[in-house]
């Protein structure tokens, strides 16, 4: 079965002739927008603070070009890496994403940046969580191919994977880094369900994960401070409602069509991470709500495209890809709405960035290597689904029924 009806597809010899790595070109086409944002808008967010850190007003562009730079041909290469590969790696790929949650948490190796150990300095700023995550969840698909029957049948099936993704956020909030455990669990979660977890089950275990959050957030008070700061933040426009008041300004004058690119007020020294976590505040104020609806709808046709991918994986009877392209197209929507809600004041300040778009360099590239992974998916359901057809029509020919 075709995954996309504008897929790319060709011919390479090598004494036989083959076929191609057919890439799903809307996929492509939408990441390649929110690059080329990403590059323009970090440039535009970043001119002042990296003009006056380092004396340089493009050293964050530059690096945000040198990372997608590698991001791109690492995606290249795991394009034409056959996903049963990562599929009989799973287990060392989690067990590796595990090691670096604790690795990271070391005194002397973990870096401490704005109170949080979450970055392993290697000559640039490491984050082992983006890794950990596709790790984990390689895992998590993995687990679910083999014991989806299982899962339909009872709860006792989810609580080993449940048990992993317990085990990594414990060791994300001990960096802390509430947002990334968040969106693990939640996408790890999710996966079960589409596994086959029983609906109730589901339910249940997003009900338990809520409380916990809670609790969290009430016994821990500066967790407690950002989960009520975001509801009335001009209380305290200068204390703990300065951030996300700065965002709303920026937003606020946008308004429809922006004050043009590079006429942002907010990203001078008023707005803090203008080039990071709050990049889409300022692509609000110089892009107004037409500029906002063109991101928002980049990251759909992601998710769109992402979920399309793993259907025909599921359609070529190939369970473990069907789940890694969906878990990233879960992610990327997860994250962003994250993200967005954050800079809008909907949701209370995680930390997230704001997938392929905003400035850094180990989310940027293992976000792109995840997209080869999905890519090299959607070859492969593919070219499985138009294999099956000739036979399938051979079969109709002999009079033969085939029943899925």
């Amino acid at each position: 079965m075709s995954v996309s009806a504008g897929a790319m597809s060709g011919y390479a010899r090598s004494g036989t002739r083959q076929r191609a790595v057919q890439l799903d070109t809307l996929l492509l086409l939408a990441v390649a927008g929110l690059l080329l944002v990403s590059a323009v808008m970090v440039a535009s967010a970043s001119i002042s603070i990296a003009a006056k850190e380092s004396g340089d007003a493009f050293y964050y562009l530059k690096r945000q070009l040198f990372f997608m730079g590698i991001g791109v041909l690492v995606c290249g290469v795991l394009t034409r890496i056959p996903s049963t590969t990562w599929e009989k790696l799973q287990v060392p790929l989690m067990l590796a994403g595990m090691a670096m949650l604790v690795v990271v948490l070391i005194p002397g190796i973990g870096a401490m940046v704005n109170g949080s150990r979450r970055w392993i300095r290697l000559g640039i700023n490491f984050q082992p969580s983006e890794v950990a995550r596709v790790g984990i969840l390689i895992f998590i698909a993995g687990y679910v191919a083999r014991k989806h029957r299982e899962l339909k049948i009872g709860y006792q099936a989810a609580l080993f994977p449940l048990g992993i993704l317990g085990a990594a956020a414990v060791l994300l909030l001990a960096e802390p880094d509430m947002g990334a455990a968040t969106v693990l669990v939640a996408v790890g979660v999710a996966m079960l369900f589409l596994g086959g977890m029983q609906l109730r089950y589901f339910i249940m275990t997003a009900l338990l994960g809520a409380v916990a959050i809670g609790v969290l957030m009430f016994f821990s008070p500066y967790r407690w401070k950002r989960a009520t700061g975001f509801i009335s933040p001009f209380d305290d426009p200068f204390g703990k409602g300065f951030q996300l008041v700065q965002s709303l300004i920026a937003i606020g004058r946008g308004e429809l069509l922006g004050v043009g690119l590079g006429g942002s007020v907010q990203k001078l020294f008023y707005l803090p991470e203008a080039h990071t976590d709050f990049v889409f505040a300022v692509i609000a104020e110089e892009f107004g709500f037409i500029g906002v609806l063109a991101i928002v709808a980049l990251y759909g046709l992601v998710v769109w495209r992402a979920l399309r991918i793993a259907r025909a994986a599921v359609e070529s009877s190939l369970p473990f890809q069907a789940l890694v392209a969906a878990s990233f197209g879960l992610w990327i929507g997860l994250q962003a709405f994250i993200n967005i809600g954050v800079n809008m004041g909907l949701l209370p300040t995680k930390g997230l960035t704001l997938p392929m778009l905003s400035n850094g360099g180990s989310s940027l590239l293992v976000a792109l290597a995840w997209l080869g992974m999905v890519l090299r998916i959607g070859h492969e359901a593919n070219v499985t689904g138009r294999s099956a057809m000739p036979r399938e029509r051979s079969n109709e020919r002999s009079g033969k029924v085939v029943r899925k």
